[in-house]
């Protein structure tokens, strides 16, 4: 196995220590953020110092290539992007505290995405079209590492695809903007120009997440594990499932615990850092 270790602040004194503790024959540096520690053997005490040192680790399979996988999947809010879309339409009209409460329960998964999605697009009744647009405008912003992420994945082949339980109104700009493959989300019913607080459609959460990947990864006649999603609440459970390699970032710990690697220190890009 390779174990690797990933960033913002990694000193040398601490990959020694892990190296060790990994008994790894060899540690090749990938970037200024990560190194790969060779032959490196799994250690209780390998997950607890990383964390006290805020360095993410990764045991990853020897010879596995980027190029082994054809799609990537990703859920959109506090992954592709560094926000929650809807919390930022509800700062609009004053009601993010309540839309933020029922968002965060959700991630924990103390409530259904459906029941959520639900009572999170009533609250925004009334809200005019334009609005939507200046949110995208002023508040959107990607997560760190997206782009170089996106660019290097498509550079050798690998599709590209944002699952959202948001907006399909903020989903078809981003796939515009980073040049995605597909994108997938729900639907505001708009009325006379303002949102009417419902969604139309069914909803697409968390089973709906796993339906359309596994549609698609058919589709292009690809294997489960030529598969990546990446993700950070409950409600990317499924599309995990639907995936060889199931990636929580900056995740809730429901996500952790179901997941292949985490990554709660480093950017997207840290995902190419994985694999040789």
């Amino acid at each position: 196995m390779n174990l690797i270790i990933q960033g913002t602040d990694i000193q040398n004194n601490d990959l020694r220590a892990i190296a060790k503790l990994a008994q790894a024959s060899q540690i090749d540096r990938i970037t200024g953020e990560a190194f790969r520690m060779l032959n490196a053997q799994p250690h209780s005490d390998i997950s607890d110092y990383c964390a006290e040192v805020s360095l993410d680790h990764a045991f990853v399979p020897a010879g596995k290539k980027l190029t082994d996988f054809g799609l990537i999947a990703m859920d959109m809010d506090s992954t592709l992007l560094a926000i929650e879309s809807i919390d930022e339409i509800a700062d609009m009209i004053n009601v993010k505290p309540q839309v933020s409460e029922i968002t965060q329960s959700t991630m924990r998964g103390d409530i259904s995405f459906a029941e959520s999605l639900t009572r999170r697009t009533a609250l925004l009744k009334g809200l005019p079209q334009e609005a939507l647009q200046k949110v995208y405008d002023e508040r959107v912003r990607l997560s760190p590492g997206a782009e170089k992420m996106l660019q290097r994945m498509q550079s050798v082949g690998i599709k590209t695809m944002v699952i959202s339980g948001g907006y399909t109104f903020f989903t078809d700009r981003v796939k515009d903007r980073l040049g995605l493959d597909y994108a997938f989300a729900n639907t505001f019913e708009i009325q006379d120009g303002k949102l009417t607080g419902r969604v139309l459609g069914n909803i697409i959460g968390a089973s709906g997440k796993g339906e359309i990947l596994k549609r698609i990864r058919d589709e292009l006649g690809l294997r489960k594990d030529q598969v990546i999603a990446v993700g950070d609440g409950a409600n990317d459970l499924k599309m995990l499932e639907e995936s060889g390699i199931g990636i929580a970032f900056h995740a809730k710990p429901i996500l952790k615990e179901k997941a292949t690697f985490s990554l709660n220190h480093v950017g997207l890009d840290g995902i190419l850092n994985l694999f040789e």
